[in-house]
Parts: structure tokens; C-alpha cells; sequence
């Protein structure tokens, strides 16, 4: 055979083959990483099929971001259904499928779908509070086994961005404050997704972002939103953004992505990352000699509708020009492709023009093409769906799943080692009741009749202040007035279990002398909740980014210097250690009326 088709061959010798074959529009269509979506949650079967054909068939994109699925099952025969459309191209170039997280047990429409047929993790920051790297290479192991297991060779993400803005709403994506701390977690997750000192068969390749460090927006405002493009270096640390980026390479890294933000104030262009010269071409390729894939995060060329509002274009700074000449501006600097948009027409305009040289298309062009080859992507075109259904949510990686949030919750406040005994009568705040009765609690209606009141809560946020309908929660972390007196009048009645999920870390200082106990957790369930009150599970987690004692203290820090909010209420670390109830003699329980 001796030609790209041929496995015997060495992956180089493939990637020219195939590329010597390619039209201006194949190596085009290459540069385009839109998404794609089976049947269900209102789209038809027959809408799915003609988009899918659309794209992957008549245009020839061969990357697609999968969104959507109702389990893996449907997900994998989606795969499936695709690399049917692909192998009918003229070349037959096989689909490379990705994915924003799909295993949080909290989920976002604009950065993750989880899929309840998956072993279920705490968000990133979680893994931080656990310590050590081992729950970083589980949750990458895990993750890895189960994506393959869909189709999914290609994971958007992890963030290597540093949690330094308490406000930032996209902060629970990280592995925290601490920047070397992030650099190393990156790195184990990354070397576990891959699977093996090098990319192959078995690896899913993973996309870090988002350089060159996204975590110093304005006022923690992210850049996903119109109004808040800028992002900002009062403290002059671009430098120490981009640590965890140079770990992640050295770890392997084949592809980055490109943040929104504009840089503000700096020796940088003031336009949009993907765009920037001085940050891609000059820092990232020439300076850290980034050889792989470059891929800008979503729709910065046009727009289109998304869970029904309409999103993009992105292109903060050159909002003024067509998406002709930012495409051309992104592939001068150094981008390889073009996340969410779909339009290979743009490029092809720009070469058969002459504004961008065919030359300058083929280095990208192998970029892709050499990582398809390394995945065995060529060799492995079909998914067998029993082994979707035995590998996805297996019982060894959803016990890891829960394991992780176990772990990760950090207990805060511990009024005298208090524990939930079995039979307490419980008055419920954000905890479902059935979940309350399978742990042995009786729920009752009126706290002044109960023995505990257990409350959940989420991170305070501005409705409004955040963008695309508050997907991305941003503003002040304080907690409303009605809610403090909320808390305070349960701890008239009977001692109050906090547990408050810091999907950013929340101003919680108006909270601990009410509440008998106040634990911190980053996407657990009631259930796991539950047993670490009742003493069932053992509290050994650890605070992944300062918690801050005042909103008037978040104001004045520095948005991108870490661990720079005054006096803070506890510091990164802080966590107090307590046994589960089988392995210490004499705590101290609530006793039952």
C-alpha cells in the first residue's frame, strides 16, 4: 500500500503522503473545530443528520467538539455515525472527537455537560483540596478509560490558569491559587490522560488553557462576555501566569488554547490572545518553542446560537474587522484552528488571494494531521457499545469518583467535634429529603422541632453581572443580608450544618458564629455530605485558594497576584483533620429529642 493509509509506516512519512493529496479546502477544513450534536433535548434526528452532513460531509471539518448525548452510549454511536459521513470524504480522514468536562458533578452548558452515566468528580479545585497527585492521576486514569470508551480523543482542557482573582467566575475549572501548586497537578493529569510517555492509541490529548493564563480578568469579570474583554497585570506577573503552561509542556502537551481576554496596560497588543503577536508568535512558539497545536477558544470569527442565545463573535479588539481579517491576523501569529467556528470558506479565501500562503496552511495542516496518526484515529474508526456500557460508569471509577468527593471536602468550623447521630430529626435547607432519610435522618418541616437544621449553599453571585444568562457567575462573594439572618435564625432553634460550595471562594466570615459546623466542598453530593456530618467519613481536605475575609479586601487585591487579599479569613491549606466516627472513642453528638 506505502501510502498514509498504510500503519506500517512512520507517522511523518504519513502525514506528507496524505498532505501531497489534500486541496486548498481539505487542509482548510482542518483548521475548524466546531461543535456537534446527537438527536434529543429538542433536536430532531433528522436535523442532527443534516448538520452533521453539512459539516462533516460536503465542507470536510474533521473535528468536532461533542456537546450534548443523553449517556455514553448515545454519544459513542454519534462517534460512530460520524466516521460513517468521514469515511465517504474523498480521503476519508477519520473524526477526531472532543470534549469540555463531562465528569463534574456540577455541569455548565458553556464549559461542561456531565453525563450521569460517568463516575461524577468534584470540580478541579476539589482535586486540589485533596493533596498529593495521586487524585490527579485517578481523575485523569479515569477520565481517559472512559472517553475512549465514547469515541473522545481529545480533552478541552485542563486549565492551567491561576486561580489569583477570587472573583473569577470560571475559577472552579483550576487546580487553585497556589501557581506551583497548579503547574504540578496540570502536569500529573496531563501525563495520566495521555496514558503513556507518548500519544497513542490509548491517549486522549489533552488541550490546555487557557494561555496565557486566564485568571487576571477585570474585577474577575470574564472576557466570555462582551462587556468585560480586559484582562489586567497591576502586579506585573504575566510571567508567573505562564509557569503552569511551561510544566504542561514539559509533561507533553500537544495542543493549548488561547484565552478572550485582552491584555490591558501591558508591553502586549491590546487585542484578543489569539490575535496578540507578542503572546503567541513571540512567547509561545519562539520563546517556550511550542511546536504543537494551536486552538483559540470559541467563535472569535462569527457567531451562533448556543442553548438559544447567541454567542460570538469573540474578537475583543478588532471588533471593527471582517471575519476574513481576523482569521488571517490569528494564522499570521500562529494559530492553528478555530474553536466553535465552522466556516473553512475563510481560509480558503485568504490563500486562493493570496493573503495567507498555502505554505503557511501546511504547517498546520500537518500539525493536525500528525496527531490524528498518533491517536490511531486512521486504524481505530468504530466504537463497540458494549464496551461503552461496561467501561462508563463502571463501579471501580465511580467509587474513584466518590472517593474524590470525599476527600476533597475541608472542614472549616467544628463546634466541639459535633456529629449528625443516626436518627436525628433534621430540618432541611438545599438537601433533598429522600437523600436525608437513606442516610437514617427523619426529616421534619419545622426546625424548632428538629435536632439539627442542614444547609447547602452555592457562593454568593450578582444575577446579571455574569454572562450568557449567568452561566458564568461573577460580582460580589458576600452573602446576602436575608441569608445571614436565615442561618442565624435556625441557630436560634438548633445547631446549624453549613456546608457551602465554593464555586468561588465566598466571603464567609458572617457565617461562622452562627453555624455549629461549616465544611467547604467543590461539587459533592448530599449523600457524601451527609456521611461527613454524621461522621461516617473522615473530613482531610485541604483549602485550594485563600478564602477572604471581606469584600472590601477582594476590591483591593490585585487581580493578578496570588494570595494577595488582605488578612484573609483562611489561608490556602487550612483544613481541620477529623477521623470518622469508627476509628475515635468520645465525640461529642448531638443528643435526639
Amino acid at each position: 500500500m506505502n501510502d498514509y493509509r498504510d500503519p506500517a509506516l512512520p507517522v511523518d512519512r504519513r502525514v506528507e503522503d496524505l498532505l501531497a493529496r489534500m486541496t486548498v479546502a481539505e487542509k482548510a477544513a482542518l483548521m475548524f473545530h466546531p461543535s456537534t450534536e446527537p438527536a434529543g433535548d429538542g433536536l430532531s434526528e433528522a436535523a442532527a443528520l443534516a448538520a452533521a452532513e453539512q459539516y462533516a460531509g460536503r465542507r470536510g471539518i474533521s473535528h468536532f467538539n461533542v456537546l450534548g448525548g443523553a449517556d455514553s452510549v448515545t454519544v459513542a454511536q454519534w462517534h460512530n455515525t460520524l466516521q460513517a459521513i468521514a469515511e465517504d470524504n474523498r480521503l476519508g480522514i477519520p473524526m477526531t472527537l472532543s470534549t469540555d468536562p463531562r465528569h463534574g458533578l456540577r455541569s455548565n452548558l458553556f464549559t461542561g455537560q456531565a453525563l450521569d452515566s460517568l463516575s461524577r468528580w468534584p470540580d478541579p479545585t476539589g482535586i486540589a483540596a485533596i493533596g498529593g497527585l495521586d487524585a490527579a492521576r485517578a481523575y485523569g486514569e479515569t477520565m481517559r478509560r472512559e472517553l475512549l470508551a465514547m469515541g473522545i480523543r481529545v480533552f478541552l482542557g485542563p486549565m492551567a490558569d491561576i486561580f489569583s482573582e477570587p472573583r473569577w467566575s470560571r475559577g472552579s475549572g483550576t487546580f487553585g491559587e497556589d501557581p506551583e501548586r497548579v503547574a504540578e497537578l496540570t502536569a500529573a493529569f496531563i501525563e495520566a490522560l495521555r496514558g503513556g510517555a507518548e500519544l497513542g492509541p490509548n491517549s486522549v490529548a489533552a488541550v490546555v488553557k487557557h494561555f496565557p493564563g486566564g485568571g487576571p480578568q477585570l474585577n474577575g469579570d470574564d472576557a466570555h462576555d462582551p462587556r468585560y474583554p480586559e484582562q489586567i497585570y497591576p502586579g506585573g506577573m504575566q510571567q508567573l501566569h505562564m509557569r503552569p503552561f511551561e510544566k504542561a509542556f514539559a509533561a507533553g502537551a500537544t495542543q493549548v488554547m488561547t484565552y478572550y481576554g485582552k491584555p490591558v496596560g501591558t508591553s502586549w497588543e491590546e487585542v484578543g490572545f489569539a490575535f496578540n503577536a507578542p503572546v503567541v508568535r513571540d512567547l509561545l512558539r519562539r520563546t517556550l518553542a511550542f511546536g504543537g497545536i494551536v486552538v483559540t477558544d470559541w467563535n472569535l470569527l462569527e457567531s451562533e446560537a448556543i442553548g438559544g442565545l447567541q454567542f460570538g463573535p469573540n474578537g475583543w479588539g478588532l471588533e471593527h474587522l471582517t471575519p476574513l481579517e481576523r482569521a488571517a491576523i490569528a494564522i499570521d501569529v500562529g494559530v492553528d484552528q478555530f474553536g466553535g467556528d465552522r466556516n473553512p470558506a475563510l481560509v480558503e479565501e485568504l490563500v486562493d488571494s493570496g493573503r495567507i500562503a498555502e505554505s503557511r496552511i501546511d504547517e498546520s495542516a500537518r500539525r493536525l494531521l500528525r496527531e490524528k496518526f498518533q491517536l490511531g484515529a486512521f486504524e481505530h474508526r468504530r466504537i463497540d457499545t458494549d464496551t461503552t456500557r461496561e467501561v462508563c460508569g463502571s463501579p471501580v471509577f465511580v467509587e474513584r469518583g466518590l472517593c474524590a468527593q470525599h476527600a476533597s471536602l475541608v472542614l472549616l468550623a467544628d463546634d466541639d467535634e459535633t456529629v449528625l447521630p443516626a436518627g436525628a430529626r433534621v430540618h432541611l435547607d438545599g438537601v433533598t429529603a429522600e437523600t436525608a432519610v437513606a442516610a437514617g435522618l427523619v426529616v421534619v418541616d419545622d426546625p424548632a422541632g428538629a435536632d439539627a437544621v442542614i444547609v447547602r449553599l452555592d457562593s454568593p453571585f450578582e444575577p446579571g453581572r455574569g454572562s450568557l444568562g449567568d452561566f458564568f457567575r461573577g460580582g460580589s462573594l458576600a452573602f446576602p443580608d436575608a441569608v445571614v439572618a436565615r442561618i442565624r435564625r435556625y441557630a436560634a432553634q438548633a445547631p446549624v450544618f453549613v456546608s457551602v460550595y465554593l464555586e468561588r471562594p465566598a466571603v464567609l466570615t458572617p457565617l461562622l458564629e452562627p453555624a455549629a459546623v461549616v465544611v467547604a466542598d467543590f461539587g459533592a453530593s448530599d449523600a457524601v455530605i451527609l456521611a461527613a456530618l454524621a461522621g461516617r467519613a473522615a473530613f482531610t481536605g485541604t483549602l485550594p485558594f485563600d478564602l477572604p475575609s471581606s469584600m472590601a479586601a477582594i476590591e483591593a487585591s490585585r487581580e493578578d497576584v496570588p494570595f494577595d487579599t488582605a488578612d484573609p479569613l483562611f489561608r490556602a491549606g487550612f483544613g481541620l483533620r477529623r477521623a470518622a466516627s469508627a476509628e475515635r472513642e468520645g465525640v461529642h453528638q448531638l443528643s435526639g429529642r
